[in-house]
């Protein structure tokens, strides 16, 4: 799992920061490229990257802001001339199906490949035996979702000394005694698959989150995530700003962060108005409450590592 920042920006884009877009590349595990909101030239970021329109097949939106979706028109499009022509499916709430088919009718644009669109409600989105995406909904003044990636637990490494001691030799029978609770050997042995293998690895945990004012219940949907993606719009002593345009501020990130024990916070949707040296000052002493953290920059990316690497 490798997180690519496209746009890290907030509201209009900047020399240094795009506004907002984010992919998930699963490459290794499903062959999958997955998207996070759709800013205003995205698809131009995407040309800074080796990542492939036509490989992305889903695209999730946490809300329908203009600096989270202005770039949707232009990459579908970009989609279908570069020759993508599977399926694509669309997580976003109401109203993005129609801001899309409007967009695409107005323009005449006819796309060689077919858009299925799921309206985002709290909840399981979809579960296979591989991963499970969450939706819940956010505090911004408009419909806004937060997104939990859950990775399938993997069963443990296969242990050869306890293999050896059963009279398993190396060979095909590892796979199969890897694939089954219990397989019966030859001779009439029974090998039971948690008596050879090592305690099972744990999924890996993604939570990326839309617009947001601070609020104690999304806590507990982020809790112990591998890593969090939380919008920080202003720093902290702008945090009167950020009540008033339903934002968070980095220390209230931070914050929650800390209380969800989070294993590493990437802050993104960050305001124009701050410099360098500022986000860098505010970053020390967000440091004092979670070591993990830091301000994501357009083209960061950023590798979620297995249980034990």
């Amino acid at each position: 799992m490798n997180i690519t920042f496209l746009g890290t920006g907030s509201g209009v884009p900047s020399k240094f920061r795009n506004v907002s877009s984010l992919v998930l590349e699963m490459h290794q595990e499903r062959d999958e490229v997955w998207l996070f909101d759709c800013g205003e030239a995205t698809q131009h970021q995407i040309l800074n990257t080796p990542i492939k329109p036509r490989k992305i097949n889903k695209i999730f939106i946490t809300h329908i802001h203009g600096d989270h979706i202005f770039g949707l028109p232009g990459l579908l499009s970009s989609r279908s001339f570069q020759e993508g022509t599977s399926t694509l499916e669309i997580y976003g709430p109401k109203g993005i199906k129609e801001f899309i088919e409007t967009a695409l009718s107005i323009s005449q644009t006819h796309l060689k490949y077919t858009i299925k669109y799921y309206e985002v409600t709290d909840g399981v989105l979809f579960e296979d035996n591989q991963i499970k995406v969450s939706a819940m909904s956010l505090v911004h003044g408009v419909p806004s979702y937060g997104f939990l990636i859950e990775e399938a637990d993997q069963i443990g490494p296969l242990l050869p000394n306890k293999l050896k001691e059963k009279g398993v030799q190396p060979g095909p029978i590892f796979q199969e005694i890897k694939n089954n609770e219990v397989i019966t050997l030859n001779d009439g042995t029974n090998i039971v698959r948690d008596d050879v293998t090592g305690p099972d690895i744990h999924g890996r945990k993604i939570a990326i989150l839309g617009d947001t004012l601070p609020f104690d219940d999304v806590i507990d949907f982020v809790r112990d995530v591998d890593v969090l993606v939380h919008e920080a719009t202003f720093i902290d002593k702008d945090a009167k700003l950020a009540q008033q345009y339903n934002h968070s501020t980095s220390l209230q990130a931070a914050k929650i962060a800390k209380e969800a024990n989070v294993k590493q916070l990437l802050l993104n949707h960050i305001s124009s108005r701050y410099q360098q040296d500022q986000l860098h000052e505010e970053l020390e002493h967000l440091k004092e409450i979670i070591n993990h953290v830091t301000y994501v920059k357009d083209f960061d990316s950023y590798e979620v590592l297995k249980e034990g690497r």
